[in-house]
């Protein structure tokens, strides 16, 4: 038996190779055309290929592929899956431990004891029950004994097949294995093999995505070899048909400084533990912490003033040097040996330093990317690379595909690897730059002139402060707005605090959707969305001009604009029907939407 466990077929023997004519091993196609051993007839023989999931080789066949044998996971989940198990309740465990010790109460303990053997058992209870198996069209995974289930995914509905390792996983060679699917409705579904050896899910995921491509006819993703050669997983330090576009360098890691989402981690890993000492040691430790809490705060206030105002200040550096070692030290935990590498026709990236993750993603699923930064970010020319993908869920983390690094370096990546946009983004009208002061200023300053009349003085001082800061960020979000075409992809690109470049194909547009409200329509604005099958399902070009937005979008898809547009020449821009005559609008709060109707 495999590390695996396969269970319902037995390995042949060489006396009954003839015998078992077609019988396809894990990862092989045979089936009618082959030899009794699997081959081509008048082939010669390729070397025989190590049986079962940890070491097989897949035979590239002319024939479809037949169905694996069933596998159960490795038999180290009688490890990892206590383990998991205890994750989840570390610190009920340890608190009713510890309570149960000191006051010695039997039933604590009992209940302690019973959760403990009960996880243990779980570990068993797991590797004997879940099943699964690759068949021709499905995969089907088996849980349970009593209450049994049983998913079936269909192979050509398959979206993505990712692969996992914490840090125990790693240890242990293991790794999980997830195949995200597109459900019937229009939502996915999810199978999770947690844990097989890492050998077997780098050949699970290279078994489910080239039949998935067999049932979808694109035979450009089998197998092929010639006189019966072996297909296999290159080892390490061996390339087979992959290039890397980008290894993260150590210097990158100090760029997390420039995030405010790393810049902020102390904060939120102190949020985390409070909750976890709240929720875990219960409102009688809790009321202690806080006498404890409120006598510190009496005998300091019983202190020198001057005494307090160090403390306080002494707190204040204390916080600024964490912030950015936290964020430099959490960047790495996640970004470490970044690496973007292209195998066959798809992108795979990897990250992780306690766990380690790998998301696959295909060539031809990907219908753009995006270029993200804030303004911090903007002082060092630093971007985020996102890809922009059908079908892909938890978009913000798995399409992923380049973190934090220099502008130049990262447009280096998307030349290789993308498609890069080579047009010039159009600026928007004079209006929309008063309407961004408007709205960064506008506000504090009615509550500043409010303050001022009801509120202390500080307080009016602090709206007037934002009123006056928000004038530069006003004009920084007007010089962010801009769309464009290059003739094979269209760009918008519109924010300030965090400013995103969208870059899409033009067949991956499906619809055009202008909105107006009633101040957009007297200044003869309104925002373009491209409606995309891809990301986040659509990307806004906001106040751009009407008049010029209509013909832009019936430059990039005329065919899709044109029932909706009226008037004047096939050279000057035109308006959706129904516009006014008189503004070029929608009218007051108006919505008009081009789709494609193929």
């Amino acid at each position: 038996m495999s590390e695996n466990g396969r269970f319902d077929r037995q390995r042949p023997s060489p006396e009954g190779a003839d015998r078992a004519g077609a019988e396809e091993r894990p990862g092989t196609g045979a089936g009618p055309g082959t030899g009794a051993a699997g081959m081509r007839a008048g082939e010669p023989a390729a070397p025989e290929a190590p049986e079962g999931p940890d070491g097989p080789a897949e035979t590239a066949a002319a024939a479809a592929p037949e169905s694996e044998p069933a596998y159960r996971l490795s038999p180290l989940t009688l490890v990892t899956a206590p383990l998991n198990y205890l994750r989840s309740y570390l610190v009920p465990v340890l608190v009713a431990l510890i309570a149960g010790t000191f006051s010695f109460n039997p039933w604590v303990l009992g209940g302690a004891a019973a959760a403990v053997a009960t996880m243990l058992a779980s570990g068993l209870f797991t590797w004997y029950t879940v099943r699964y198996q690759v068949g021709a069209e499905r995969l089907e995974i088996r849980r349970g004994l009593i209450g049994r289930s049983r998913r079936s995914i269909p192979l050509e509905r398959i979206r993505g097949v990712d692969i996992s390792a914490n840090l125990l996983h790693r240890m242990l060679g293991l790794a999980v294995v997830k195949i995200e699917a597109a459900a019937g409705g229009g939502g996915s579904e999810e199978g999770k093999l947690d844990a097989v050896t890492a050998q077997e899910a780098e050949r699970l995921r290279r078994v489910l995505l080239r039949r998935r491509a067999y049932l979808r006819g694109d035979s450009g993703d089998l197998p092929r070899a010639e006189g019966a050669a072996e297909v296999r997983a290159p080892a390490e330090g061996e390339e087979s048909d992959t290039e890397v576009y980008f290894t993260v360098p150590a210097s990158w890691y100090l760029y997390s400084v420039l995030s405010l989402g790393y810049l902020l981690t102390p904060f939120v890993a102190l949020a985390t533990l409070v909750g976890v000492l709240g929720q875990g040691l219960g409102e009688r430790a809790a009321e202690r912490f806080g006498d404890l809490a409120l006598g510190i705060y009496e005998r300091a206030s019983e202190m020198a003033v001057s005494l307090l105002v160090a403390g306080a200040v002494l707190a204040v550096l204390v916080l600024l040097l964490a912030m950015p070692l936290f964020a430099v030290v959490s960047y790495t935990v996640t970004h470490w040996r970044f690496t973007l590498r292209r195998r066959g026709d798809a992108l795979i990236a990897e990250r992780g330093m306690l766990t380690r993750q790998s998301v696959t993603l295909e060539k031809r699923r990907i219908r753009g990317h995006e270029l993200a930064d804030n303004p911090l970010e903007r002082t060092r020319s630093a971007v985020h690379l996102r890809a922009i993908v059908t079908g892909l869920g938890q978009t913000a983390t798995r399409a992923m595909l380049m973190p934090i690094g220099p502008r130049s370096r990262v447009e280096e990546v998307v030349e290789h690897a993308l498609s890069p946009f080579r047009g010039t983004l159009a600026r928007h009208p004079r209006a929309a730059l008063g309407r961004r002061l408007f709205r960064a200023v506008a506000p504090f300053a009615v509550a500043a002139a409010a303050a001022a009349l009801l509120a202390p003085p500080w307080v009016a001082g602090v709206f007037a402060l934002l009123a006056l800061l928000g004038v530069p960020l006003g004009i920084d979000r007007y010089r962010s707005l801009g769309h464009g075409d290059d003739g094979r992809q269209v760009s918008v690109r519109s924010g300030s605090l965090r400013r995103v470049q969208a870059v899409v194909v033009r067949d991956a547009i499906i619809g055009w959707t202008w909105r107006q409200t009633l101040f957009q329509r007297r200044a003869g604005l309104a925002d373009l969305e491209l409606s995309v099958g891809a990301g986040s399902g659509g990307y806004s070009a906001i106040d751009a001009g009407f008049a010029e937005s209509a013909a832009f979008a019936r430059g990039v898809t005329p065919e899709m604009v044109r029932p909706f547009l009226e008037g004047a020449g096939p050279d000057a821009p035109a308006a959706p029907s129904g516009a006014g005559a008189d503004a070029g609008g929608l009218g007051a709060g108006g919505e008009r939407t081009a789709k494609d109707q193929g």
